[in-house]
C-alpha cells in the first residue's frame, strides 16, 4: 500500500497544479527558496506525489466565478498582518522572509527616497461591494431559475389537462 504524502508534499502538490510551476509550488508550500527548485523535481519524482497529482488531475476544475467570489471574500474579511509586518520592519527582509509572507492583500510595493516602504493595499470596501454585486446576481439567477421552473411546470400542468379533455 502507498504511503500518503505528508501535508507538506500535499500542499506542494495542490500549489503545483494551480500554478504550473515547480519551485515556485515548493515555495508556497513551505520549502525553503534554496532548495526549492531541487525539493520540487524529487518530490515530483516520487509515487506518493505522482498519485496524489492524479488524484487532483481527476477532480473537476472550480470554476472560475467561485475563485474570483473566494478571493474577494479574502479581500474583504482576511488579515492583513504580514502587510503590516513589512511595513514596520527595521530592515529589508530576507528573500525567504519575503516568500513566506501573505501579500495578497497588497496592490503596489514602493521604497521611498528615505529607506522607507510604502505599501497599499486592496480596498476591502470594494471588494464587499463586489462580493454583494455577486451575491445580488445569484439570487437574480436563481429567481429566474425558479420563475421558468415554475412557468415550464404550469405549461406541463396545463399540457396535461388539455390532454385529459380532449381524452374524455
Amino acid at each position: 500500500m502507498q504511503q500518503s504524502p505528508s501535508p507538506d508534499r500535499r500542499a506542494f502538490c495542490r500549489w503545483f497544479m494551480a500554478l504550473g510551476n515547480p519551485a515556485e509550488a515548493a515555495r508556497r508550500a513551505g520549502f525553503p527558496a534554496e532548495t526549492a527548485e531541487q525539493e520540487a523535481l524529487r518530490l515530483l519524482q516520487t509515487p506518493a506525489c505522482r498519485s496524489y497529482l492524479s488524484q487532483l488531475a481527476a477532480q473537476p476544475p472550480l470554476p472560475l466565478q467561485s475563485l474570483c467570489i473566494a478571493g474577494l471574500a479574502r479581500l474583504a474579511f482576511g488579515a492583513a498582518n504580514d502587510a503590516a509586518k513589512l511595513v514596520f520592519a527595521d530592515e529589508m527582509p530576507s528573500d525567504s522572509t519575503l516568500s513566506a509572507l501573505d501579500l495578497f492583500h497588497v496592490s503596489e510595493l514602493k521604497r521611498d527616497k528615505g529607506g522607507g516602504v510604502e505599501v497599499k493595499l486592496f480596498d476591502r470596501q470594494k471588494a464587499m461591494e463586489r462580493l454583494l454585486e455577486c451575491a445580488a446576481s445569484a439570487d437574480s439567477a436563481a429567481a429566474a431559475s425558479a420563475l421558468l421552473a415554475a412557468l415550464s411546470g404550469a405549461e406541463n400542468a396545463a399540457d396535461s389537462d388539455a390532454r385529459e379533455e380532449d381524452a374524455g
